[in-house]
């Protein structure tokens, strides 16, 4: 390797290797990135070389993210960020041994998801027709909130949604998630209804900003953002102002709930476990497990706080 390679290029080395190796989504690059870059901060202010660290180093920046106070999932995260950039600076022959490959990560803390009731979520699809500066943007905002719940979207798919994914009134759209994988997932009536008086709306935004500025959008939810649609971050902003406005305390409720909200409430309805990790993609059948123990608890409540001998 050339000495004289800085340090932030060996790293953008690694994270285009994850893109064209492993299809390795945004978000994960993103999160790889701020990773690598905290540690590779840490060990400067100690002097430590990141090419030269051992084993008894890394160590020390894990007990070090503990005594700052960071949960248990960020220090495992980081440290499974570190075992990867090693593991590939090791085959690209960056360093002669791979540091963190015997490293035990923190245990996760295993946590239920969050979710909503059924009658919670009709009262924020309720309230998300009238949540909006603009005739459009409570239009808009109320198909998303149903698109969201009937599907059970990740909300990055949902505000990257192409246009052309919903056009001709079908019952089942097309969606990309994570590493590019596709799912076909189905619509109810409502939200089919929704999309198409939307997508009247949109393409008649899109005509007009074509006349203005020679440009056309591919996404449904388009908007003047740098990416071109609705951002995550907004989107989440306007599901806490809706919650706000549905009497319902703002920090039970996200995009993220929601998805936990489409599959739980499947699942108590009697929903097998297998359809519902198909609809969510998900690769694994461990991660869509977790809503039977949310269900599992739900009905512990209701024993606890109805059955007359727990009274006594």
């Amino acid at each position: 390797m050339n000495k004289n390679t800085g340090l932030s290029h060996l790293i953008e080395q690694f994270l285009n290797a994850q893109v064209a190796e492993f299809d390795a989504a945004e978000n994960t690059i993103l999160a790889y990135k701020h990773d690598i870059g905290h540690y590779a901060n840490w060990l400067a202010k100690k002097n430590y070389s990141f090419l030269k660290a051992d084993q008894t180093q890394i160590t020390e920046y894990i007990i070090y993210c503990s005594d700052v106070g960071l949960a248990s999932s960020t220090r495992a995260r980081r440290l499974s960020a570190l075992k990867k950039i090693y593991s590939f600076g090791y085959d690209e022959g960056w360093c002669k041994i791979n540091p963190a490959i015997k490293i035990s990560g923190p245990k996760k803390n295993k946590t239920l998801p969050k979710t909503l009731t059924t009658a919670e979520v009709s009262k924020l699809l309720e309230v998300s027709a009238n949540v909006g500066r603009t005739s459009n943007d409570r239009k808009r905002n109320h198909c998303m909130m149903h698109l969201l719940y009937a599907t059970g979207m990740r909300v990055t798919e949902l505000v990257s949604l192409p246009a052309s994914a919903v056009r001709g009134d079908p019952n089942m759209i097309l969606i990309k998630g994570k590493g590019n994988k596709e799912r076909m997932v189905p619509l109810t009536s409502i939200s089919r209804t929704l999309m198409s008086e939307w997508l009247l709306i949109r393409d008649g935004m899109d005509t007009l900003n074509r006349k203005k500025t020679g440009s056309t959008s591919k996404f449904l939810f388009l908007s003047n953002s740098s990416k071109g649609y609705l951002t995550r971050h907004r989107f989440y902003k306007l599901v806490k102002e809706i919650a706000l406005n549905s009497n319902i305390a703002p920090n039970k409720v996200s995009p993220h709930t929601l998805r936990h909200a489409f599959a739980t409430h499947l699942l108590g309805n009697g929903a097998d476990l297998r359809t519902i990790q198909t609809l969510l993609g998900h690769t694994d059948i461990s991660t869509t497990e977790i809503y039977t123990h949310v269900l599992d608890e739900r009905l512990k409540s209701l024993v606890f706080n109805h059955h007359p001998l727990s009274k006594m």
